[in-house]
C-alpha cells in the first residue's frame, strides 16, 4: 500500500481528500502546515506527497524546498496543490522542485491519475 502525506490546511479539505484517498487504497498521514511536513516527510517517508501551496507557519513552496534539499525525502515526489493558478505560479512550483501541479478546484480523478502516474515512474 502507497504512503501518501497530504499537507492542507483547510480541514474540510484535508478530511475530504484523506477520505478519498484511503477509500483509494492508500495509507494517508495529514499534516495542517509546512512545519508538520517537514516532521512527517523525515518520520514517516511518504511514497508521494500531496503539498498545499498557501499553508501557515511555513508555506507549500518553503516546505518543498525544504524537503528537496533533505536526503530522505529529496527523490519523494510532491504534487502542488494549489489555488495559485497562473503560469507563472505552474513554473515556480515545478522549479522548485514539485514534480507535478494540480490547481484547485480540486479534480479528484485528476489528482488520482496523477498520484498514480508518480508513483509508476519511481
Amino acid at each position: 500500500m502507497a504512503h501518501i502525506l497530504l499537507v492542507e490546511d483547510d480541514r474540510p479539505i484535508r478530511e475530504m481528500l484523506e477520505s478519498y484517498f484511503t477509500r483509494s487504497g492508500f495509507d494517508v498521514v495529514t499534516a495542517e502546515d509546512g512545519v508538520q511536513a517537514l516532521l512527517l516527510g523525515r518520520s514517516t517517508r511518504p511514497d508521494v506527497i500531496v503539498m498545499d501551496m498557501g499553508l501557515p507557519k511555513l508555506n507549500g513552496w518553503q516546505a518543498t524546498q525544504r524537503l528537496r534539499a533533505r536526503a530522505e525525502t529529496a527523490q519523494t515526489p510532491i504534487i502542488a496543490l494549489t489555488a495559485y493558478v497562473m503560469d507563472e505560479d505552474r513554473k515556480r512550483a515545478l522549479n522548485i522542485g514539485c514534480d507535478a501541479f494540480e490547481p484547485k478546484p480540486i479534480n479528484l480523478v485528476s489528482l488520482l491519475d496523477t498520484i498514480h502516474r508518480l508513483l509508476l515512474s519511481r
